[in-house]
């Protein structure tokens, strides 16, 4: 008997206020929300540009009582996670805000679910890695106060963590703990080093582009009941549309948010192109790049990158790596769409069009942003790709929205390929 395949999308977002002064609304909008006192998880870098007491201030001043957690963890842990949820659980707060880039809004994510629904976080850790429980229900509100032009955290149903001692990342993915709303001020980009702003750009992109090109929803199993509809469902014409515009978006102004901290036009629209790709993959999904990032940035810990205080490999380097060679792979299952990104991303038509135009078009932007060229720079050799290949194989949440199979045969050739791209 013939599989049966989905015939329906869900297309869910969160509410989004974006603008230059945006954030002078935080209050109102938590008291709108019907919020009486919240825990603030903010990043302590921001205390260099005061800008924790200013939020503290803003929301203080609409009657709303704050309490404060700043134990971040760049690329959060299980151990920083923990710490934060049991801050979470000791305090009096019915609403949460996320100040702060995508490890800072996750952060609040999880504490905010370990409050609301109790038990441990491992329990709702993506299978098989951790139990892969689903929350019974909505969480606290939680406004998300970006910072930084990247995770799109502030608009995915998805929390991404380190576990060191198992040599990987993972997640916990499901619709309720999406924030309630993304406060997006462009203003606050000029907080963030240029190091961190090509980073997180790359981010975006790849974000993007990952969705765009991933398995078509209609493709897919239809779920036994809708409960079991994935939050990442594959591409579709809505999801599509946010992902255009944000790949759009990193090809005219990454550069040059890059270059200039001041200049607000390209860093903002960078805010807005990663929120609008969090919604683009927050419904279509992710898959190679981001497989294979999650045992590139777990196994080890050496490369240091400009713009952050320790050694480890930024979450936008360790997906931008391999996705020349991972969109090379994929060319062949939707060439008209490896394409228009490649156009997109270059602004102006491929001539004589092929498997390289895409991965041309990503190098040339990774070359003028500045990052490593492949994952030699960030400390490994050809001895580690079958530990890169296993740790990307356990991913197949991500690897099951490639638009076309994968195998570790493939995931060789592809980080054999990704030791260096130039």
């Amino acid at each position: 008997m013939a599989e049966s395949l989905e015939s329906i999308f869900t297309i869910e977002a969160a509410a989004l206020k974006f603008g230059a002064g945006a954030v002078e609304e935080l209050g109102w909008e938590l008291k709108r929300l019907g919020v009486t006192r919240v825990l603030l998880v903010a990043d302590p870098a921001l205390h260099e540009f005061e800008l924790v007491d200013r939020v503290i201030g803003i929301i203080q001043r609409s009657g709303i009582g704050v309490t404060r957690f700043e134990g971040i963890a760049v690329e959060p842990t299980l151990e920083s996670l923990e710490l934060a949820a049991e801050v979470a659980l000791s305090a009096e707060v019915d609403g949460f805000v996320g100040l702060g880039g995508g490890s800072t809004i996750d952060t609040a994510k999880v504490a905010n679910l370990i409050k609301r629904h109790g038990g441990a976080i491992m329990d709702y850790v993506n299978a098989p890695i951790g139990g892969g429980r689903k929350p019974p229900g909505p969480l606290f509100p939680l406004v998300a106060v970006p910072t930084t032009s990247g995770s799109g955290s502030e608009a995915t149903t998805v929390a991404i963590l380190d576990i060191p001692e198992l040599k990987l990342k993972t997640g916990i993915s499901h619709r309720f703990i999406r924030p309630s709303l993304a406060l997006v001020d462009p203003e606050l980009a000029r907080t963030t080093p240029a190091g961190v702003t090509a980073s997180a750009g790359l981010d975006v992109v790849c974000h993007a582009v990952e969705s765009y090109i991933s398995k078509p929803f209609d493709a897919r199993p239809r779920p036994a009941t809708p409960d079991d509809r994935p939050p990442y469902q594959g591409s579709n014409p809505v999801a599509d549309i946010w992902s255009l515009r944000a790949i759009e978006f990193g090809g005219r102004f990454l550069a040059r948010a890059v270059a200039d901290g001041d200049d607000l036009e390209a860093r903002g629209t960078m805010m807005l192109g990663a929120t609008m790709a969090g919604i683009g993959f927050g419904t279509a999904g992710v898959h190679i790049p981001h497989a294979c990032a999650y045992p590139i940035a777990g196994l080890k810990h050496a490369f240091h990158a400009d713009g952050y205080s320790h050694a480890f490999v930024p979450h936008g380097y360790s997906v931008i790596v391999t996705s020349p060679a991972a969109f090379r792979f994929t060319y062949d299952s939707a060439p008209d769409k490896h394409i228009r990104v490649a156009e997109l991303l270059t602004g102006r038509s491929v001539g004589d069009p092929g498997p390289d135009s895409l991965p041309r078009a990503l190098i040339a932007l990774m070359r003028q942003v500045g990052a490593p060229s492949g994952i030699a720079a960030l400390g490994y050799g050809e001895a580690d790709i079958p530990a890169l290949v296993e740790g990307a194989l356990k991913q197949q949440r991500l690897l099951v929205g490639a638009p076309k199979p994968v195998g570790p045969a493939d995931l060789e050739r592809i980080l054999r390929e990704s030791l260096a791209n130039w």
